[in-house]
């Protein structure tokens, strides 16, 4: 196993083809710094570029998966001039989500207990979504005065549809787990004393695969959002073409 963090409230580790990106800073659920987040995307490009790398699990300490922003840290800034403060949401906090958008391996969230804010958002940032039974999220923006910075106005509707997302914001309500997977914002529920097992399953099963087909079937999922049939069909052709001479394909084929 090899260690790759550079900030005491984020572990990053790699092994047998899994990329571990722990936030570990239980006493305060998990809310992330700057520190945090210039750790995170260091460990995103990382987790790019690395071969060995097949899949990317996201979780976090203790009882909560992320309250978010740091609320403390938000006090220090208050006096900020508003230029300052969207340079530190686009320079910094949006490089996340943009790096989670570049990346084309399979990236699950291991939710283990509550998500708001922006914790939620790095949930529905994530590929996939698997859940404690504790679970429960909540975008709790308009709680404190603010705006999804971090995303989520983007990818909630994606998941839930425009009126509910916007419930979800303007209301602040919480979502069990539950509720969260008949929504399509969680893909599975676990129990809370299996769950890492069970995750750890999967993502072990994942990371066996074949990895040039995992990330065609990824960009072809991503660049289809966006595109027509007849552009779907020719990049997954072109995906298609070049999966029939990886070597995860003759070996399949020769053990036939």
């Amino acid at each position: 196993m090899t260690d790759l963090s550079r900030c005491a409230n984020l572990k990053f580790t790699v092994t047998d083809g899994i990329a571990r990106i722990v936030l570990d800073r239980p006493e305060r659920m998990n809310a992330f710094t700057f520190d945090m987040i210039d750790a995170w995307a260091a460990a995103l490009a990382h987790c790019r570029t690395d071969d060995d790398v097949k899949v990317i699990a996201v979780t976090g300490a203790g009882n909560a998966f992320c309250s978010g922003g740091d609320i403390v840290e938000m006090a220090d800034r208050l006096d900020q001039p508003p230029e300052q403060r969207r340079n530190e949401i686009f320079k910094r906090v949006q490089r996340i989500p943009l790096a989670l958008e570049d990346l084309d391996k399979p990236v699950i969230a291991i939710v283990n207990g509550v998500a708001t804010g922006a914790g939620m958002d790095l949930a529905l940032m994530c590929d996939i979504r698997y859940a404690a039974e504790s679970a429960r999220f909540a975008e709790t923006y308009l709680k404190v005065g603010l705006v999804p910075g971090a995303g989520g106005a983007h990818f909630l509707p994606r998941l839930v549809g425009e009126s509910k997302a916007l419930e979800l914001f303007l209301t602040a309500d919480f979502v069990d787990a539950d509720e969260a997977m008949r929504l399509g914002i969680v893909n599975k529920i676990f129990p809370d004393a299996t769950l890492a097992a069970e995750t750890d399953k999967i993502i072990a099963r994942m990371a066996a695969g074949p990895a040039f087909a995992m990330r065609a079937v990824k960009r072809a999922i991503r660049q289809g959002m966006c595109n027509d049939l007849r552009t779907n069909l020719d990049l997954i052709a072109s995906h298609y073409a070049v999966a029939t001479a990886s070597p995860d394909h003759r070996a399949a084929v020769e053990r036939l």
